[in-house]
């Protein structure tokens, strides 16, 4: 087998050696690794989002038949992927995109050596088990941050593994192209994946990478959708019978939703503090042991919509006639991802951050006695607006919703949306999530 790589080796660069235009060559060999690496970003994507949905339908699935089993189940899934992450690779905790911004700030000739930490192929493997038992167990995440680490891994990957004589690619530009190649798969949104890189990551000027960006966006995407399909993430919700009068709800819940992300942040980054005094692993699992129950015993007496990524709370409140949330499932969707993203398992926030929006926009929306139409813009502006009280990337939350649910004429009420979220967030926390991480690895990689 290693003969027949090295002879295929040998007969791509004859080939190449025989392309006389010098510049040609250079810029295709430059672009080869991106779409390689873009290719198995989008099969990577697929196979892990089947293998999450796996997970989350087996969860229901146990509900459904027995649902006292979620007390064997919560406490026993919230252990193991601590364990594993714990054990074996633990920067492959939590959402995985702090761990790419911290890689991106890494790959420079002094520190390069450290992104093997945060982007491996040992991440990707235990980043994949981690997050799907987490989500067994009823842990209130999601697949597409730990997709943007899989996809940031591959890529460093593809770019080390390249000979000698190949020319030279910057590692931040792989890393940062990665990251939006594996965003544009996991939601089905390329401008996403583009806009992502550029507001959360990017601090080169984007004409040095621009051609590689999109390439890669659209190959990962088009990879996806070969094997799962043309899909929107939650699909065409109605939305045509609406005035300007919508503006006063759309701001109201935007603020809400702004303030309630940004405490949600702070409390994540105090529990993630205060577990550093647990120095011992039997300290660890009391703690996820008492999460799991907390989360168990409100799904089992009170709602299970606690648990799992949330989509399914999407789906209902924007495409059913039961479009009113309980006063108290906004305090649910923060409280699930809060315990689950907090335990030292894998597992993302955007999908959570999404339903908990969402479900804001529901009860405000019931409240104020809204029709179905308008209801479902204020439930999408309440997801936008959580996700950048979360994130601090207004423009890619707003492109996020835009394209997952294919509603073009609302972009103006999403993107002020975005922008009252930013407003109010920042009255409560100057940073975001994701830069109170990304520092907290960099600190630590730095020390090591």
């Amino acid at each position: 087998m290693r003969r027949i790589f090295e002879f295929i080796r040998i007969k791509i660069k004859d080939s190449f050696d025989n392309i006389h235009n010098e510049n040609l060559k250079h810029n295709m060999l430059q672009a080869i690794p991106f779409w390689i690496g873009s290719v198995i970003t989008g099969i990577f994507a697929v196979i892990y989002a089947q293998m999450f949905q796996w997970g989350e339908n087996l969860m229901h699935f146990i509900m459904a038949w027995h649902s006292w089993l979620i007390f064997i189940i919560a406490p026993t899934a919230f252990v193991l992927s601590w364990w594993l992450v714990n054990r074996f690779a633990p920067y492959a905790k939590g959402s995985g995109i702090p761990q790419v911004m911290a890689a991106v700030e890494l790959a420079n000739p002094k520190e390069h050596r450290k992104i093997t930490h945060l982007l491996s192929l040992k991440i990707l493997i235990l980043k994949v088990l981690s997050s799907v038992i987490l989500v067994i167990g009823g842990g209130a995440v999601g697949r597409e941050g730990p997709t943007i680490q899989i996809a940031g891994s591959v890529f460093r990957k593809v770019n080390e593994l390249l000979p000698e004589w190949w020319p030279k690619i910057s590692k931040k530009n792989m890393i940062m192209t990665g990251a939006a190649a594996g965003l544009s798969a996991a939601f089905n949104t390329p401008l996403g994946g583009i806009v992502f890189a550029v507001e959360e990551l990017s601090k080169t000027h984007i004409n040095y990478f621009k051609t590689a960006l999109f390439t890669a966006v659209i190959i990962a995407g088009l990879t996806a959708q070969t094997f799962a399909g043309s899909y929107l993430y939650l699909g065409y919700p109605k939305t045509s019978d609406i005035g300007m009068m919508i503006v006063f709800p759309v701001i109201l819940v935007s603020g809400i939703s702004g303030i309630f992300a940004s405490q949600l942040s702070r409390i994540m980054l105090g529990v993630n503090n205060w577990k550093k005094r647990l120095k011992t692993d039997k300290s660890n699992i009391i703690f996820l042991v008492i999460s799991a129950l907390i989360i168990a015993s409100l799904a089992y007496f009170v709602n299970q919509e606690i648990l799992g990524s949330g989509k399914g709370i999407m789906q209902r409140v924007l495409f059913t006639d039961n479009k009113n949330e309980e006063w108290y499932m906004p305090l649910f969707r923060m409280l699930g991802p809060a315990l689950s993203f907090t335990s030292g398992g894998a597992g993302g926030i955007f999908a959570p951050a999404l339903s908990a929006g969402a479900s804001i926009g529901s009860v405000i929306a019931g409240w104020i006695s809204l029709s179905p139409d308008e209801t479902n813009v204020v439930i999408l502006t309440g997801m936008v607006a959580f996700l950048t009280g979360i994130t601090r990337a207004p423009f890619t939350s707003s492109i996020i919703v835009l394209e997952m649910t294919d509603r073009h004429s609302l972009i103006f009420y999403l993107m002020l949306a975005a922008m009252i979220s930013s407003l109010f967030s920042l009255m409560v926390s100057k940073h975001s999530l994701y830069d109170e991480l990304k520092n907290g690895y960099l600190k630590d990689l730095r020390k090591e």
